[in-house]
Parts: C-alpha cells; structure tokens; sequence
C-alpha cells in the first residue's frame, strides 16, 4: 500500500534533487528513505515545466527542433546540471580502466575527460532529437513524453537507492541515500509510476498507453544495467552514480516514447 508522502520527504526530495527553494529540515536516514520515495513526484514538477517551455514556444511558431532543444535544457537548470555532470563523471570513472579507487578519485575530479564529453554530447543529441519527433507527431505526445522521462529518471533514483545497494564512499549525497528504499518499497513505487503513466498516454489512446508505460520500464531496465556495472566496478554508488542512473533512464525514456 502507497503512503501519503510526508513533509520531510518531499523537502529532501525537492530541495536535493531539484534547485527549488525547499528549506531542509532533516537529513538523516529517515528523511532521505521519505526522500527517494517521493524522487518520481520531483520528476513531475521538472517534467512538466519542462513540457510547458515546450509547448509555450510551439505555441509561438517556433519548430520541433528548437521546442526540444529548450525541453532538454529545462531538467538541467532546474538541477543545476548536477544529474549531467554525474553522467560524465560515470562515464569518465567507467571508462577509465583504473581500479575502483582511482577510478572514484577520477570521478571527483572537477574537470571532464573524455569519455564524459563523448557521453553528454550523445546523450543530449539523443534527447533532443527523440523530444523533436514526438512533438513533429504532436504537441500532446512531445509534452507526455517530456514529462514521462523526467519521472523516469527519478523513479530509477528510487530504485537505485534500493536495499542492499551499498555506498561506494563513506561520505557524500551517495552514502546519504544509498540503500535507504526498502525492496517493497522500491518495487511499489516503481509499479504506481508505471500505472500513471500508462494511464495518462491513455488520453492519446491505447497504443500511447502502452507506450508510455514501456518507456517507462525500459528506462529503468536501462539504468539497472548501469548502476549493476557501477556497483561491480565501484564497489557501490555515488551521487555521480545517481545522476548517471537519472540521465540514463531519461534518455531511454524519451527514446522509446518517439519510437512507433
């Protein structure tokens, strides 16, 4: 059974996963576990201002291309780009061949190597040009799919934060959440996203229906396979790991919801 979210958790959510003004009045295990439960409900609000920039600038002549080009860029003002530079800092740690403990002093590091170059450009090309097609096939499903990613990626930071995923430092955003999800609890959640958003491209029809409930499952599948490497090679997750996990499914997410 779904608990109603409590305060705490909403401001743990909000106010670390987001850059809106939420005052924390917690951070212990508690408020984070409260935190990662509710992370889907801050994709909501990032997914559907993203959605509006969108449609506000179709609204005004402007084409696909650019409408998705400001739907992208949204999510990474409205975290400060940190989910972004995750990524990079994943990608660089990953591709790095080093072991686990260089690899993590890699990921620390202020500057983005190579790897993390090649994987941001591919990724926001990606997201751009899967936001582009949805909304060249029309506003509404451009706007679902927007506000579908941007729940996804989130939903895969509740399921990373999971039981029995361990941290792979002692201290940081990383050793704050990890593991704080309760199984059940993870797969709840995870269930209800995947009922909504099946329910809402239910508006567009049935074959929208479906489709945006398998955006959603791909994209927590996807960045499954990518925290599982992570963990292998890292020895568990980081706040870096986390927001590689967030890009991940967001992308797959926007990928699979253009397709059809």
């Amino acid at each position: 059974m779904l608990r109603t979210p409590s305060p705490d958790g909403l401001r743990f959510a909000f106010g670390t996963l987001t850059v809106l003004p939420v005052r924390l009045t917690r951070w212990d295990r508690g408020a984070a576990r409260g935190g990662m439960l509710c992370a889907p409900l801050a994709g909501l609000a990032v997914g559907a201002v993203a959605a509006a920039v969108g449609l506000v600038l179709l609204f005004l002549g402007a084409a696909p291309l650019l409408a998705a080009v400001a739907t992208a860029a949204v999510p990474a003002v409205l975290t400060r780009g940190l989910h972004l530079d995750g990524l990079a800092d994943t990608a660089d740690g990953l591709g790095s061949g080093k072991p686990a403990e260089d690899a993590l002093r890699i990921m620390k590091q202020s500057d983005i190597g190579p790897f993390g170059v090649l994987t941001l450009v591919l990724v926001l090309l990606a997201q751009v040009a899967a936001l582009a097609q949805a909304y060249d096939a029309s506003w509404t499903r451009g706007a679902l799919a927007a506000v579908a990613s941007a729940v996804a990626a989130r939903l895969a930071m509740t399921v990373a934060a999971r039981a029995g995923v361990p941290a792979a430092r002692p201290e940081g955003l990383g050793a704050a959440v990890a593991g704080v999800v309760p199984r059940g609890g993870a797969l709840v959640t995870a269930a209800a996203v995947t009922a909504a958003a099946a329910a809402a491209g239910a508006f567009l029809g049935p074959h929208d229906a479906v489709r945006t409930a398998l955006a959603v499952l791909a994209a927590v599948a996807a960045a499954e396979l990518l925290l599982r490497r992570c963990v292998r090679r890292f020895g568990g997750v980081t706040g870096d790991v986390f927001g590689g996990v967030a890009e991940t499914a967001a992308t797959t997410a926007l990928v699979v919801a253009a397709l059809g």
